[in-house]
């Protein structure tokens, strides 16, 4: 969810950079006791791939020190379907559960989770490079996306008609089947418990594919579902490449994909989906606009804007300041890649570094002059991902708010994600929602019943 700035007065820039952190954020470094592990989860219990015909080996890299941790090859098509068929197997026992039963495992996990969450938050760091704060805040954020959908669980039913004559019908929320996941590399343990969480809560198994770049922490989420007394095969993880999830995503067994990434994958995923009538959640990319109207509190509008332009960092105009590669003074984290914030002004609307998402620490900042102008060009996009608004105007808050054709909106504030609100897109960023009770929709379907209660009046 990269970001575009826009201000109402250009001068505030001198005050953005102003506030810039003059101090590398923490990280952390060393090896983990998860990295040479296997990392594929399968029936309950970790291994490595059996079949490797036609797949690639991949090195697994530590951003923050640029070493090579191990080399983790790529699941096969037997894999695959192995995976599939065990995720099936449990769906008979694990749909049949009361909401309440699989509930109590959900919350169970939760649990799990915080308790283990310094050694999570610390693999995670080891996996993408992201500050050591920033990965703390995401496991507790996902402890509580787990905690939340073990508490829904049991909430989950249809409804009731009362029809004439004593007859009545009733709808039944019930599970889809074995789900498809697939991840991107900047939340890998976020996007393995908002995919897992709500599927499992409804009944559904799932088989779950991280990013090759961010192999390790699914995996652990994968023996904590199995501490808390999930049934082995309900949650499942393979590791690969484009090809393994090519393999998932054509399997006659998955009933949903639910894909996090980039618009032209998820368009491809969606294409194969539509040619067996697949449900699918996609989550794909943005360029959101965070705009600063000139009474806004600068202090709070800066914090946003660093919130909605250099967290989860990755990788045209004049470059104001920073966008150079940067050395780390400790020499452990001299092999890393890191780049100063990027802050570009002088930035035109049809520049592609402003219409197309740059993932890294760069913030394109933009002048505008009315609310109307603003408004036309941020929606001026293909994408819709999410979209702030900082001014002291609560009026002009609701309006802009409600006038942006994005997801999610922040007044205030950016890059927030509290437990059970919906999270997703407008246009090609994407369709369904992840997180709160909209998910529920998503990993279900509805079953109606019509019961007669008197004789059959028929019409010959």
């Amino acid at each position: 969810m990269l970001s575009v700035t826009v201000c109402a007065k250009m001068n505030n820039v001198k005050w953005l950079i102003s506030r810039l952190p003059r101090r590398c954020m923490t990280t952390v470094t060393g090896s983990s006791p998860q990295v040479q592990k296997p990392l594929n989860f399968v029936n309950g219990e970790r291994s490595n791939p059996v079949d490797r015909s036609n797949t690639e080996a991949l090195s697994l890299i530590a951003p923050a020190t640029g070493e090579e941790l191990r080399v983790v090859e790529s699941s096969g098509k037997d894999e695959v379907d192995n995976a599939v068929q065990c995720a099936k197997l449990a769906f008979k026992s694990w749909s049949k559960l009361s909401g309440n039963e699989r509930g109590s495992i959900l919350k169970k996990a939760a649990s799990i989770v915080r308790a283990r969450s310094e050694e999570l938050a610390r693999t995670e760091v080891l996996d993408t490079g992201k500050p050591i704060w920033e990965a703390r805040w995401d496991i507790l954020g996902c402890a509580d996306t787990i905690d939340y959908y073990g508490g829904l669980a049991a909430t989950i039913s249809g409804d009731y008609l009362q029809l004439s004559n004593g007859s009545f019908s009733y709808t039944v929320r019930e599970p889809l089947g074995v789900v498809g996941g697939i991840g991107a590399w900047n939340y890998p343990f976020q996007m393995a418990s908002w995919k897992s969480s709500p599927a499992l809560a409804c009944g559904n198994t799932i088989v779950f594919k991280p990013s090759p770049l961010t192999p390790l922490t699914a995996v652990m989420l994968g023996e904590i579902y199995s501490e808390a007394g999930l049934p082995n095969g309900a949650y499942n993880v393979i590791q690969g490449d484009i090809d393994t999830g090519r393999y998932l995503n054509v399997h006659p067994d998955i009933a949903k994909m639910s894909f996090t990434g980039s618009v032209a994958v998820g368009s491809k995923i969606m294409e194969t989906c539509a040619k067996d009538i697949k449900h699918v959640t996609l989550e794909l990319g943005g360029k959101s606009p965070c705009i600063i109207f000139e009474d806004a509190d600068l202090d709070n509008a800066v914090s946003g804007a660093m919130l909605a332009n250099f967290l989860t960092q990755g990788q045209g105009a004049d470059i104001l300041c920073g966008g150079k590669q940067v050395t780390p003074q400790d020499k452990k984290l001299a092999g890393g890649i890191y780049i100063s914030p990027c802050i570009l002004v002088n930035c035109e609307d049809d520049m592609r570094v402003v219409r197309e998402e740059i993932f890294g620490s760069v913030m394109c900042v933009l002048g505008f002059e009315t609310e109307d102008e603003v408004l036309r060009r941020a929606n001026d996009t293909e994408f819709g991902l999410a979209g702030g608004v900082f001014t002291k105007d609560l009026q002009r808050a609701h309006r802009v708010a409600s006038s942006l054709e994005a997801g999610s909106l922040y007044v205030n504030n950016y890059n927030v994600y509290p437990v059970g609100v919906p999270f997703g897109g407008y246009k090609k960023s994407g369709i369904g929602r992840e997180n709160g009770p909209d998910a529920i929709e998503y990993y279900t379907q509805i079953k109606s019943v019509y019961v007669e209660m008197g004789d059959i009046d028929a019409p010959f």
